[in-house]
C-alpha cells in the first residue's frame, strides 16, 4: 500500500515543466488570470505585450491557484494534488508557492530573503547589512554595501535579488551576474562599472606602467607641470607631476586615477 503511494506521488516527476523548471503543475497568475508554468514564463510572455501599460510581473506570494498538469484539476496551492494524488513538485515552499521536482538544486527558503534560494542552506548565510544570501565563502571576507544585490546588474540591467543567474561580489562589495563580470575581465575592463575601484589585483600592471613612464620622458614645456587626481581605490587626492601615459596615487600607488580640479582652499 505504501509503495503504491509512493508511486502515485511519484508519477510523472521531471515530466512536466518549462525551461525554467520541473515542475507538475501550471500557475494561473491573479494578475491577468492567465496559465503559465512558472512566474518566470509568466514575466516573459508580459514583457513583450505591445502596450507598456500592459507589461507586468507576477509577485509569486500572490499565487493562489495551480493546475495539475496530470489531470489537468485547478485547485488551490498545496504539494499534492487533491484530485489525482500526484505530488506537483518534489520540493515546495508554501510561502513563495513555489514547485520543483528537480531536487539537485539544494532549495532552501530564506526568511530573511523572503524567498527561496539553491545551493544548500549550509553552504549560505544571509547578510544583513547586504540584505541577500552569499556563499559561506564571503563570511568575514566581503565589503558589504547596504542593500547591494537590490538593483539591477550594470551591465545588462536584470534585477539581481532574485535572478536565476550566479552573482559575483566585487572586492568593493557592489555585484553583477558572475557571467557579466567575466565577459567584462575579457574585455580588459577592470573597474567596477558603479564605483570605479578596481576589481582584481593591479599590482603587476601598476608596476609596468612605472616603467613606461619612467621610459617615456615628457616635452620640456611639460616636466614641471603639475596636476590634481583623485584616486578611484581609495578616494584619496594628491597634487602629481603630469604625465601622458598616466597618473600615480600618491597613497595607494595606483594608476586607476582621475584628473580633478584643485581643491579650494579656505580663505
Amino acid at each position: 500500500m505504501e509503495r503504491s503511494v509512493l508511486e502515485r506521488l511519484d508519477f510523472g516527476k521531471m515530466g512536466y515543466g518549462c525551461k525554467h523548471y520541473r515542475r507538475r503543475c501550471r500557475i494561473r497568475a491573479p494578475c491577468c488570470n492567465e496559465l503559465y508554468s512558472c512566474r518566470h514564463c509568466h514575466n516573459e510572455a508580459t514583457s513583450m505585450l505591445s502596450k507598456p501599460l500592459d507589461r507586468h510581473e507576477l509577485v509569486r506570494q500572490d499565487v493562489e491557484h495551480v493546475v495539475c498538469s496530470v489531470c489537468d484539476t485547478e485547485q488551490p496551492v498545496a504539494q499534492v494534488c487533491t484530485n489525482c494524488g500526484v505530488r506537483l513538485g518534489e520540493y515546495f515552499c508554501s510561502i513563495c508557492k513555489f514547485f520543483d521536482d528537480e531536487t539537485g538544486k539544494q532549495q532552501f527558503h530564506c526568511d530573511d530573503c523572503g524567498i527561496c534560494r539553491v545551493g544548500g542552506r549550509e553552504n549560505f548565510f544571509h547578510c544583513n547589512k547586504c540584505g541577500s544570501c552569499y556563499s559561506t565563502t564571503l563570511r568575514d571576507n566581503h565589503l558589504c554595501v547596504e542593500n547591494s544585490m537590490r538593483h539591477h546588474c550594470p551591465i545588462c540591467y536584470e534585477y539581481l535579488f532574485d535572478s536565476l543567474k550566479d552573482t559575483a561580489v566585487m572586492k568593493c562589495g557592489h555585484t553583477m551576474h558572475s557571467e557579466c563580470y567575466h565577459e567584462m575581465i575579457k574585455r580588459d575592463n577592470y573597474c567596477c562599472p558603479i564605483c570605479s575601484r578596481s576589481i582584481i589585483d593591479m599590482s603587476r600592471t601598476w608596476k609596468r606602467i612605472d616603467e613606461e613612464i619612467e621610459a617615456t620622458v615628457m616635452p620640456e614645456d611639460y616636466q614641471n607641470r603639475k596636476v590634481w587626481i583623485l584616486c578611484n581605490d581609495c578616494n584619496d587626492t594628491t597634487e602629481v607631476y603630469f604625465h601622458i601615459i598616466g597618473h600615480k596615487c600618491g597613497h595607494c600607488n595606483s594608476y586607476n586615477t582621475r584628473s580633478i580640479a584643485p581643491p579650494v582652499l579656505p580663505q
